[in-house]
């Protein structure tokens, strides 16, 4: 017989944050036939993607991070200092974010969110599209959710 008695926590805990991960991971690549046929192969890791952009003297002009997984690019964050917005810099971190996923990763596909005070139209130049719009998330901000197919 199953107990039914639960002790409920919280707090932070990384070990059972890692534990929980794992599982959920090993639930869904059971469910599904991409990840089972990904299963024991690079796409199935999730790598890290840190692009860094530094002006002529070291400085952080600009970043795109995010992660690769399951033939998918997800850009974390793309910031461009305030100095370098409007020179292209943004475009380029992400055309190589996407070039690298799909050269060396295999990805197909590209996504993200953004706020609408950040950058939707700047996506869509880049050929994204909206996939989900969440209003007031937070109070008074609209989150886009765009995706791209990657050539």
């Amino acid at each position: 017989m199953v107990s039914r008695m639960f002790r409920i926590e919280t707090g932070d805990d990384k070990d059972r944050r890692d534990l929980l991960r794992k599982r959920l991971r090993d639930t869904n690549t059971a469910a599904s036939p991409i990840l089972r046929a990904l299963r024991g192969t690079p796409g199935e890791r999730e790598l890290p993607l840190h692009i860094w952009a530094l002006d002529e003297t070291g400085a952080l002009a600009g970043g795109l991070v995010g992660h690769t997984w399951a033939t998918w690019l997800h850009v974390t964050y793309l910031w461009v200092d305030d100095l370098h917005r409007g020179t292209g810099l943004g475009s380029r971190l992400l055309s190589h974010a996407e070039h690298l996923s799909h050269q060396e990763r295999g990805c197909l596909n590209s996504r993200l969110e953004t706020w609408d005070f950040q950058a939707p139209e700047f996506y869509k130049k880049q050929g994204y599209e909206v996939v989900c719009v969440i209003p007031d998330y937070p109070p008074g901000v609209t989150e886009y959710t765009l995706t791209k197919h990657l050539p």
